[in-house]
């Protein structure tokens, strides 16, 4: 009974795992052109030789101190949203998220090979791509529903709903006239 009214929680969780996982994905090769693009080539040779001089235990802290900056802002968004400026907290939240990632991912590109060297590292590593993979396992049938139902073919159930709100969408326009 427990596990029954969990899912639906799990479902949730691995959903926003998969939505961060995708936005890590997609934005490290925008924040590969960008360093490409301006001179943040130079400032990554010079990040990287100053990475290899330090301890696994102090790239830790480069990896985590360049998203602290960001926090405010996701506080404003939220302030932002809970005075009903949602366009504009909306705007600056995922701004403020993408933002992160998208530095996450370049600090982490440069530090991932030190950081590899701590054993809890790389075991928490290894345990959030296991998470990963399971929670794409977890969300694939929902998604393959959700493709089944936009396509509408198939006799399952929600091509027959698809039909029948069709029908009664024609009726209507019909009736209409």
């Amino acid at each position: 009974m427990l596990r029954r009214l969990l899912q639906p929680v799990w479902v949730l969780l691995a959903i926003v795992f998969l939505i961060e996982a995708w936005l890590w994905d997609h934005l490290e090769p925008i924040v590969a052109r960008v360093v490409a693009a301006i001179p943040l080539a130079r400032f990554k040779q010079w990040l990287t030789e100053r990475v290899d001089a330090l301890s696994p235990a102090m790239t830790l802290i480069v990896f985590a101190v360049p998203v602290i900056p960001l926090f405010p802002l996701k506080l404003i968004g939220l302030w932002l949203l809970a005075h009903d400026y949602w366009l504009s907290g909306v705007s600056t939240f995922l701004f403020a998220k993408m933002l992160g990632v998208g530095v996450t991912a370049f600090v982490f590109d440069v530090t991932r090979a030190k950081l590899l060297e701590m054993h809890w590292f790389e075991r928490v590593y290894d345990l959030v791509l296991k998470v990963r993979a399971k929670a794409a396992e977890l969300v694939e049938p929902i998604k393959r529903r959700i493709r089944e139902l936009i396509a509408g073919n198939g006799e399952g159930w929600s091509s027959r709903t698809l039909r029948l709100i069709q029908r009664f969408r024609k009726s209507v326009h019909h009736q209409a006239r």
